[in-house]
């Protein structure tokens, strides 16, 4: 692994994921709206990938999505600014090693990047990349890395989630309106280590490529299903969970139900 540097808040949520990667799989996996969420961005990126594509993802954690990819006959270059998640993503890798490389880098750092392609397809699932006021810096590297028609697929943490503005009538208002007014960022903590999380609308991410990329699809994750932070509701309300779940996986493309979400994915393709 690269020795790499950090800006502050970069290395924040270094030390948090760090310290959260070793229960992070037990938290997580049982978790049946996490679950969903997993489901509905794999299958959104499948339908992008050719047989034995060549892929970058960004903010990889333990390697979930990584080894998924990996079965499924391709390529993983996984990369990670926490080194206890890149250890653990090294561990459970060992039976793919041939389908996953890692690379400790931060995605403010593309351009460091050991292995830099050029690449069929660039991934960054679950908010990772609203750990940084650079954003658009970021975006911007993509278009060095992939090849001639390559894609990329990001899931990012919307300024705007209707279940949470709900919250309001639960008396919960500092969760309510914490994405409203942040536009210098919003501290979060993971592990007992703070850092801050920045929220980014669909439009900044086209308005920002547009020169060079063109959307394939937008979808909002979790807009009628509930977050996966609102812990149990599926497993206390299966009915009304299937019910909300077949609902947005109608609604999912559609106005206004992809800008209110918990997160978006959207979908570009290089011009």
């Amino acid at each position: 692994m690269s020795e790499v540097t950090f800006t502050n808040n970069e290395a924040n949520a270094s030390d948090a994921f760090s310290r959260q990667s070793v229960v992070f799989d037990e938290i997580y996996s049982n978790n049946a709206i996490i679950n969903y969420k997993r489901a509905r961005v794999r299958d959104h990126v499948l339908q992008y990938l050719k047989p034995g594509s060549r892929i970058l993802e960004l903010n990889s954690g333990t390697g979930e999505d990584a080894l998924f990819f990996a079965k499924q006959g391709h390529y993983v270059h996984a990369t990670d600014i926490s080194t206890g998640m890149q250890n653990i993503l090294e561990q459970k890798s060992a039976p793919y090693r041939d389908h996953i490389s890692f690379e400790t880098c931060s995605f403010t750092q593309l351009s460091q990047l050991n292995q830099k392609g050029p690449y069929d397809h660039i991934f960054s699932n679950f908010g990772g990349l609203n750990c940084t006021a650079e954003l658009d810096k970021v975006l911007l590297s993509f278009d060095a890395l992939l090849k001639p028609g390559g894609k990329v697929t990001m899931v990012i943490i919307t300024p705007f989630c209707l279940w949470e503005t709900l919250l309001i009538f639960k008396g919960k208002f500092k969760t309510a309106f914490r994405r409203l007014f942040s536009s210098k960022g919003r501290l979060a903590h993971v592990e007992g280590a703070y850092f801050k999380c920045f929220y980014y609308s669909n439009s900044f991410i086209i308005n920002t490529l547009q020169n060079s990329f063109k959307v394939l699809k937008l979808e909002g994750l979790c807009t009628i299903v509930p977050p996966s932070y609102i812990e149990g509701f599926a497993e206390k309300h299966p009915i009304t969970y299937k019910f909300l779940k077949n609902k947005e996986d109608k609604l999912k493309s559609t106005w206004p139900w992809k800008h209110i979400g918990d997160y978006f994915i959207i979908s570009l393709e290089k011009k």
